[in-house]
């Protein structure tokens, strides 16, 4: 391993997200990203709200980038992409994800990894509306067909990626854009590990209306599988 390609400390890390009103677990959320870095992480807010999710992440010492309200994908595209650290890790903002394995994230970077995505589905996400599991299993399915191996669950707002993994990539969806960023990186060959996490119950209400959202996800499997060729298995 190179100079270059690390040990990276939690120093080399930034933490991204997408936010839109969510102010009941915004504060929450980067508390555990300071306690599980010791503060050292930066942190990057895409922020569309109309309520104080962004007063609250600056207050925590987060960058704020606003814009306006265009979808997940455009958010965490952006916040991805203004990251200036080897190490991106996504998450969402809603304390469903838990912030104290960014540390587990980084060693297994460190390890050799390119993406290390977190398994919400592993030890069965009870906390998960039983329909949108059902979908996450159903997308994870599909998934394995077309890339040919594997994967478990497509739709996770956990990852770490190496810096060179999100600049190699054209990202382009907008929901599925979580999709996306698992599948062009395992169809280009990148070095893909995924790891059990827990999930907790969501702070503050879903903006994703599952049906609608679930057909945008599914669509684009299906459009970023056919882009990248991939034969059937």
């Amino acid at each position: 391993m190179s100079e270059r390609d690390g040990p990276f400390t939690l120093d080399d890390v930034t933490v991204v997200m997408g936010t839109y009103n969510e102010e009941a677990a915004i504060e929450t959320v980067l508390s555990d990203i300071d306690a599980a870095t010791d503060g050292r992480a930066d942190v990057v807010c895409v922020d569309s709200s109309s309520d104080r999710t962004p007063e609250i992440a600056r207050e925590h010492g987060a960058r704020v980038i606003e814009q306006q309200p265009l979808g997940y994908g455009v958010a965490v595209r952006a916040a991805l992409y203004a990251a200036e650290t080897p190490v991106v890790v996504t998450t969402d903002c809603d304390d469903t994800y838990p912030m104290d394995r960014i540390p587990d994230f980084l060693e297994y970077v460190n390890d050799g990894y390119d993406v290390v995505s977190g398994d919400r589905l592993y030890w069965g996400a009870d906390e998960m509306p039983a329909f949108n599991r059902l979908g996450n299993a159903t997308f994870a399915a599909i998934a394995s067909v077309l890339v040919g191996e594997r994967v478990h669950d497509t739709t996770t707002g956990m990852r770490a990626y190496r810096r060179e993994v999100v600049e190699d990539v054209d990202y382009t969806q907008n929901t599925g854009l979580s999709a996306e960023l698992l599948l062009r990186p395992l169809c280009r060959g990148y070095d893909v590990l995924e790891v059990p996490i827990e999930y907790d119950e969501r702070l503050g209400e879903t903006k994703l209306d599952p049906l609608e959202g679930g057909a945008e996800i599914l669509g684009s499997i299906l459009k970023v599988c056919a882009e990248e060729r991939l034969p059937l298995a």
